[in-house]
Parts: structure tokens; sequence; C-alpha cells
């Protein structure tokens, strides 16, 4: 017989009440079981992402796509290590963040509960299937994964990995619910299941995440694009900033915190603007100027409005001279995604002042945009990197798939006492 998707989505609603009264010790060895489940099936996994490389590049899948599809032992083993990682993090569920003892006497305290069901929504990343679900479990959370057609085969590996381990440690496996229909009204479907679904999380292209917002009638946390700067300030280190440019461009251009703009001091650009580009180029980089940076490299392509507005997740940067730090925040302000910035520069005044006035998620001084990551900022790994303004912002980790509640203790307190007859 048939089972519905709302029937498996029932069946994570129910698992979740398991998930969420474990306490922190068998959520560790949970999570240390998932881990060694996936080490002792990399052969299995690196089959099926096979697979689906193989469809992909008879698809015509850009490069940026296949290298966030492609898996090997190293990235294996790395996603197996993320889910270790988390299972030595603090676990979120319980904690007071605040105790307050109002004058009636009541004691009020804020604490930290898993949300419920998950639904994560994502293409092209088998990695997300183990991230996601560890962080869900940490936290208390059942999770529905949708990964896309482009990476089933592998999602399916890891997912299978993941749920045998639950099984052996005693969770149930409806905990981690694997949707593999890829077809667009599934998702619509799942996306509308108020009754059912706390949260959805879209990771993938600005298509898909604007198609997810535009569908669900759940709440959704995301992020459009990663247009990211990089300002370079009148005083900067130009050594240094010239590593922060290259790291943040050419090290991995197909991702969200990749470099997309660099904008330059004026003062600074004669030093700094011909030395950057010539290595920008070397390193295959398509560099497109304003007329500030053409003055000075002369064969530059011109760059347009969209090119600035433009996440390319690919070897190609937009270049700006700027009259002053003002003009810079001005330019970020206008053309960036509050996903993440970066200055360099020598003055902590400049520091402080681009810091107070930026918005973004993640901003970062002297220091690469690549660190924009929820394993390089201490969460274990990530669920999504959120640019929506609500309980989370920037990348999300386990204590994001959390909420406060109000609990308060009394010893018969009423708020309208009446005589006693």
């Amino acid at each position: 017989m048939t089972v519905t998707l709302r029937e498996r989505a029932l069946a994570c609603r129910d698992a979740s009440t398991a998930v969420s009264s474990l306490d922190t010790a068998a959520k560790q060895r949970l999570l240390r079981a998932m881990a060694d489940a996936l080490d002792a099936d990399v052969s299995a996994v690196l089959e099926a992402n096979a697979v689906d490389m193989a469809a992909a590049r008879d698809n015509g899948t850009s490069a940026a796509m296949l290298d966030r599809l492609r898996l090997d032992d190293a990235r294996v083993a790395t996603v197996a290590n993320a889910i270790r990682e988390v299972a030595t993090l603090p676990d979120p569920v319980g904690i007071v963040t605040r105790r307050d003892v109002r004058p009636n006497g009541i004691e009020v305290e804020r604490v930290r509960i898993p949300l419920g069901v998950i639904a994560m929504i994502y293409e092209a990343r088998p990695n997300v299937t183990a991230d996601a679900a560890a962080l869900c479990l940490m936290a208390g959370n059942a999770v529905i994964l949708r990964g896309g057609s482009d990476a089933m085969h592998s999602n399916v590996a890891i997912a299978t990995a993941l749920r045998r381990a639950m099984r052996e440690q005693g969770v149930p496996e409806a905990a981690l619910t694997l949707i593999d229909d890829p077809r667009r009204d599934t998702m619509v479907e799942l996306l509308q299941l108020v009754d059912i679904v706390d949260l959805a999380i879209p990771r993938g292209g600005e298509g898909l995440i604007r198609f997810v917002t535009e569908h669900a009638r759940v709440p959704v946390i995301k992020h459009y694009k990663g247009v990211c700067h990089l300002y370079v300030d009148r005083d900067a280190d130009h050594d240094l900033a010239l590593r922060l440019l290259i790291d943040g461009k050419t090290s991995r251009p197909g991702v969200c915190n990749a470099l997309e703009t660099l904008l330059v001091h004026r003062d600074a650009s004669a030093a700094f603007l011909p030395r950057a580009i010539a290595r920008l180029r070397e390193l295959g980089v398509d560099v497109r100027g304003d007329e500030g940076t053409r003055a000075l490299v002369g064969d530059v392509t011109l760059a347009s409005e969209d090119d600035y507005a433009a996440e390319f997740l690919d070897l190609v940067i937009a270049v700006r001279v700027v009259h002053d730090i003002d003009v810079a925040i001005a330019h970020i302000r206008r053309f960036g995604s509050d996903h993440t910035e970066v200055i360099a520069t020598r003055d902590a005044a400049a520091a402080d002042r681009f810091i107070r006035a930026i918005r973004s998620a993640v901003v970062m001084v002297n220091a690469s945009s690549r660190f924009s990551d929820g394993g390089e900022l201490g969460l274990g790994t990530e669920i999504g990197i959120s640019t929506t303004r609500l309980h989370a912002y920037g990348p999300m980790g386990a204590e994001s798939l959390t909420v406060e509640r109000f609990v308060v203790r009394g010893d018969g307190q009423v708020r309208h006492p009446h005589p006693a007859k």
C-alpha cells in the first residue's frame, strides 16, 4: 500500500516526541553512531555519488554545481567528522537563558526547547543530508529531508547509513525522513503542511529559494544569494588584503561565502589594484571594473550595474574604486545581500564604523569571507545561513533550531486576587 507524504510527515512528527525526550548523553551516542555508520558505508556513498555525477555531467551541469555535488573519501570523512563535532557541542535544549523574580514573587525563566519538525529543502549538496540530520537531532527535532533529483542517489545512500544507526540506538527512523520524490508538486505539498511542519529551510540556488518562499504556508528561513564584498580601506595592509581577496574569490568560487565584489579606497587604488588584478588574472579570474579601475588597468572590461548585483559563483569579480568608506558602505547597502562583508584596514575606527553601518549577518575585519561558515565559526556544521531577521541570523547551528519559551514558577500567586469568603 502506498504511503502518502502526509502520512510520512505525521510519522516524523510522532517520532519528534521521542527525539525531544532524549537526554544529552543519548543524543551524543546517537550522533557518534551516525558518524561511524557513514564511515562504514563510504564505498556505497561514493558509488551512489558517481551515478549522480555522471548524470549531472550529461545534463550540462555547471562546474560550480558539480563541485557542490561531488563527494570523495576526504569529503565523506569531513561530513562524518562534522557530525562528531556537533556531538561535542553544548546541548541547547533545556538551557535557561534568563531568570527573573517579579515583585509578586513569581519566578520567570526563558528556556530553550526544540522547534519540532524541520523541513529541509536543498539541491546538489549531499552533505546537507548528514549536516541537517545531525543538527536537527542534537536540537531535539525531527527532520524531513527533500533533496534535489541531481543528488538523489547520494542522499539515499547517506540517509540509509544514518537511519541504520538510529535504529540500532533505539531512535525511531521516521525522525529522519528522506523524501525521494523529486517532483515540484511534492515539495509544494510538504511546504503547506502547516499542522505538521514547524519550519522550512531551503538551501540552494536563488531560484529554489524563491520557489520555496512563494509556495510555503509554513514559516521559512532563508537567504537568496551571497553577494559578498571586500572593502580595502585607505591604510590597509596590501599583502593582507591580497590574501583575503585571493582566498575569498578563488579558493572555492561556487559557494555562497565567496567574494563577488572588490571595493578599493581611491587612496589605496593606485598601489593595490594593478597588483591585485594581475594576480587574479594569473588565477583565471575575469575582472570587470568601473572607470576608476579602468584608469589604472586599461584592459579591464567595464562593469555594469548587473555585475555589482550578481552572485557569479564562478571565477568572475566586479571591482570599483570608491571615494571613501562611506561610499563603500552605501555601495554594499545597495547591492549587498546581507550575507557577509569584509573590511581590510589598520584603522580601528574605520573597522568600528564599518561594523556599525553594515547590517549583514556576518562582518569580517581582516579575515576571509570564507570563514562565514558554521563549522569555522564554532557551530560544528550549519544547516544553512539566514539573512531573514527572525529568531536566527547568519550561519545556523543546533541552537538556532530551538526557540525560547517562558516557564513560570510560583506559590499560588494570582493576577486579580479576590477576598476569601
